[in-house]
């Protein structure tokens, strides 16, 4: 009997997630109820309890899992050269992006909606990310190959330019990700690289 209650549990918190994740991907953190949210589980309102304090904590728990994820994810190469390097990067985040959408608008259109304590928290795993970026910018910068006036800014553009391809994407669609992935990388490099680099 324990066992099928714990086999359930692995089911249902999933479950729980990936609805939450969904519904305040689509509606909305501030217009989603606990009780739309156990109506799209199938179970009663009160059984989310079992698996998440209330929604503020589950908001906090999905954005840490795809901050989690990301960091585990990514793999540099610090010895390599700094634009092959970039164009991993390139390739990378755009991949990941498209592979969780939800996620990723949840951790750009949510993260106001944090208290404090975990907003910090989640602001600290998202600087630990794009200070992964910006050590690459830094050594393109000191190797000769970019050029770039403030390495943060350009981090910042960079990533904000990447995830923006998860607002507009279709799976099918008249590009195939590895066609955006060249695009996008021909475009990073245009912003970064310097002049004397052909």
């Amino acid at each position: 009997m324990a066992r099928t209650q714990g086999s359930r549990a692995d089911i249902t918190g999933p479950l729980i997630r990936e609805q939450a994740r969904r519904l305040f991907a689509r509606q909305g953190y501030a217009a989603v109820s606990m009780r739309q949210i156990a109506a799209e589980v199938g179970v009663q309102a009160g059984a989310l309890y079992a698996y998440t304090r209330d929604k503020q904590t589950l908001l906090f728990e999905l954005l840490e899992e795809h901050m989690l994820e990301l960091l585990a994810a990514w793999r540099d190469d610090p010895g390599g050269m700094p634009l092959d390097r970039l164009e991993k990067f390139v390739r990378f985040h755009i991949d990941f992006s498209l592979d969780r959408s939800d996620a990723v608008f949840l951790s750009y259109m949510e993260l106001r909606n944090l208290d404090p304590e975990n907003h910090a928290r989640i602001a600290d795993l998202r600087g630990r990310y794009e200070d992964a970026l910006e050590a690459i910018l830094r050594d393109g910068v000191g190797a000769g190959v970019m050029k770039i006036d403030d390495s943060r800014l350009a981090t910042m553009a960079l990533i904000a330019m990447l995830t923006g391809v998860t607002n507009w994407y279709r799976e099918g669609g008249r590009l195939d990700r590895e066609r955006i992935g060249d695009i996008y990388w021909r475009l990073a490099q245009g912003a970064v690289r310097a002049e004397n680099e052909g």
